[in-house]
């Protein structure tokens, strides 16, 4: 079944799914209820090919804890990923193993066409 990873307090994430047709395919994953699994993040990754990529550099502990002044590596967005639910970018979308991170305009686009 698809997938959709997002937090469910997130008013960006609650928009973005009341825009979708066809989110009763998708099964929902709140990441703050039921945090993410190193499995979970081994198939994003498998799909995405980076731990950056899933990584989201807006996140409040980013800037809090200094990590953009930090050289961080692959392991490293790994393990943040997986302490803390608000690094990853969001909302994901695992749709047809086809992968869709964030909330780019061209990404929901992307996403609802493929939905459809």
């Amino acid at each position: 079944m698809d997938k959709i990873y997002y937090l469910a307090s997130c008013d960006t994430c609650r928009k973005i799914i009341k825009s979708l047709p066809n989110s009763g395919r998708l099964a929902f994953h709140d990441i703050r209820q039921n945090p993410i699994t190193e499995a979970e993040l081994e198939e994003m990754y498998s799909l995405s090919g980076s731990y950056e990529a899933l990584f989201s550099k807006k996140a409040q502990l980013y800037k809090s804890m200094d990590l953009k002044n930090k050289s961080l590596t692959e392991a490293d967005f790994k393990k943040y990923l997986l302490e803390h639910y608000t690094f990853l970018s969001r909302p994901v979308f695992i749709i047809d193993d086809q992968i869709y991170i964030g909330n780019g305009q061209k990404n929901i686009l992307e996403v609802i066409k493929a939905l459809t």
